[in-house]
């Protein structure tokens, strides 16, 4: 029971102590760009008009990355097809089953994978550091994806690498001022030309000379006689689940999904499964089709040049058409793909960052500040030539990322629903939650730590391939165990927000109904407020987020 009685709740915004004024101009920049894109809390209903095909479309529309073509080719040439293909399918598996509940999270109570994560175990501090790692994740794929659009620049246009990294840094800023409004128009109207132009070399490889499906499954790689063989496995598999993070971004599209009704539930179910944990079927047919295109090209262009994706495709396009047409098509393929999913890293990140920013320092800055920060980040890893050292990259971020994902997949699916420990609903308002929760930190801090140090060698030469699964295992176990250790006392710091109003309606969707926060004065729907004990009146979670005395902070409960 809370310590307080809940407050009368009251509209009245002329509230003028020293307290609340501050709270509102520090609030006050945040308003207008919040009510666009919602960066710090739910998604209000209000906002949410798109249909769920409108929503999937949207969120697919980032997985049009050529990184995977790399990541493939990469694996492939490496450990050869079987090895290649199995290491994939194995991640694909990992990925879709975790993907499934934070998805389904994030698409229901309308929050991205920061919210989600704070009242799945880490706590109101405590997600901060997984912030960071997602942030780190969209930065490094945008470096990533913005050096292949760059080496397609430098084909067909003759650019520099380093004006190409500027250009492809640059170009996404006017589409990521705008939102989800922009994102969602940009993303309908490319992807029927991006599958089209991705597609069709495929088709035509295949139906023209059938020989190649033989040489591609026969390939050995670089490193052994091409028989599987669990390391290599474990070594692609890792490679590959560093992409495991990818459900966030899936997750900032998906929080916008309509409330599910009986009337669309089937169509909301699709999109949710599509574009949520779905995505990583349409990213692992990328990379087995990364490893086709680069044992076709090989003997062309050398080993170090097949996993670029402009010289797959530009290879597969000459099969096809007449010169004039290769490189254009393919330089259209390569800067549609990376706008596609540079505008999602860039919109993410800046996301991910206002976060952690706006939690630690109590002050908003504003989205675009950190839109900037990313592609500053991005820049300089494109500057260094992250693309020669990409495995080394991905295989260790994958550890902290695999941690991070399993940890907060277990604790949906098991704390909440099995165990019961965990509360069912997600919380993540300021006041309600624990600065720090155990169960997600000491499981996410002991997967991570361990796999880190069983990827650098520390464990022994033996154990290093599998530094991806000890990350899973670990997680696994430890988030239900100190779950149980703790008899879930660390999740809410208190059960009653102060507001007689329901937080769901019938349906179980967030409720609809608005109130007022005596703060800075706009109307919220009534998941994104609490009370105010010390002003008896309704406070909304971005003005609790930037108030640095705790004047609006509801007390911990008894």
């Amino acid at each position: 029971m809370s310590t307080t009685e809940s407050p009368q709740i009251t509209t009245d915004t002329t509230d003028t102590t020293d307290t609340t004024k501050p709270a509102a101009d520090r609030a006050a920049k945040g308003t207008q760009e919040t009510l666009e894109d919602y960066t710090l809390r739910f998604a209000p209903r209000s906002y949410r008009r798109w249909t769920p095909m409108v929503v999937a479309t949207t969120a697919l529309g980032g997985i049009a990355y050529m990184a995977d073509f790399s990541i493939g080719a990469g694996i492939g040439l490496a450990h050869g097809t079987g090895n290649a293909l199995v290491a994939i399918a194995v991640a694909a598996v990992v990925i879709f089953l975790t993907g499934f509940p934070l998805a389904y999270y994030g698409a229901r109570y309308n929050l991205d994978l920061d919210l989600i994560t704070r009242g799945s175990g880490f706590g109101y501090f405590g997600s901060v550091v997984t912030s960071v790692i997602f942030a780190s994740f969209t930065f490094i794929f945008f470096a990533l994806e913005g050096a292949i659009m760059a080496q397609g620049l430098k084909l067909g246009l003759g650019l520099p690498l380093w004006l190409g990294y500027a250009v492809s840094t640059l170009m996404v800023i006017p589409l990521v001022i705008y939102g989800m409004k922009a994102l969602s128009t940009l993303q309908v109207w490319t992807t029927p030309i991006w599958l089209l132009l991705m597609v069709g070399p495929l088709v035509y490889l295949i139906a023209n000379d059938p020989g190649t499906v033989d040489r591609f499954l026969a390939y050995p790689g670089t490193t052994g006689d091409g028989a599987v063989n669990t390391a290599s496995v474990m070594l692609g598999a890792g490679v590959c689940l560093s992409l495991i993070a990818q459900i966030g971004e899936q997750i900032d599209y998906l929080r916008f999904m309509p409330p599910k009704t009986e009337a669309n539930k089937r169509a909301w179910w699709t999109a949710v499964v599509m574009a949520g944990p779905g995505w990583v079927v349409l990213g692992a047919l990328k990379q087995a089709i990364g490893v086709f295109l680069a044992v076709y090209i090989i003997a062309e262009v050398g080993p170090a040049a097949a996993p670029e994706p402009i010289q797959q495709f530009r290879s597969a396009f000459d099969a096809m058409m007449p010169s004039w047409l290769v490189v254009p098509l393919a330089v259209a393929l390569v800067v549609i793909s990376q706008i596609k999913i540079n505008v999602t890293n860039a919109y993410s990140g800046s996301l991910a960052w206002t976060n952690s920013f706006t939690r630690i320092t109590r002050h908003y800055p504003g989205r675009m500040v950190f839109v900037l920060v990313n592609l500053a980040f991005a820049l300089i890893l494109m500057e260094a030539d992250m693309f020669s050292f990409l495995g080394s990259i991905l295989g260790f971020y994958s550890n902290c990322a695999i941690a991070w994902v399993v940890t907060v997949a277990t604790d949906i699916g098991i704390n909440k629903y099995l165990l019961k420990l965990s509360p069912l609903q997600p919380e993540f308002r300021r006041g309600m939650l624990h600065a720090v929760n155990p169960v997600g930190v000491v499981a996410f801090t002991a997967a991570s730590g361990l796999s880190i140090a069983m990827y650098f060698h520390l464990l022994g030469d033996t154990l290093q391939p599998y530094s991806p699964v000890a990350a899973a295992v670990i997680a696994f176990v430890l988030t239900p165990l100190m779950a149980v250790v703790t008899k879930g006392r660390y999740y809410l710091r208190r059960t009653d927000d102060g507001i007689a109003e329901p937080l769901l309606d019938t349906d179980g969707n967030p409720s609809a109904v608005t109130l007022d926060c005596h703060v800075c004065g706009q109307s919220y729907e009534r998941p994104d407020v609490t009370a105010c004990v010390t002003h008896a009146a309704v406070v909304c979670s971005l003005c609790l987020s930037t108030d640095k005395v705790g004047d609006h902070v509801l007390p911990a409960a008894v």
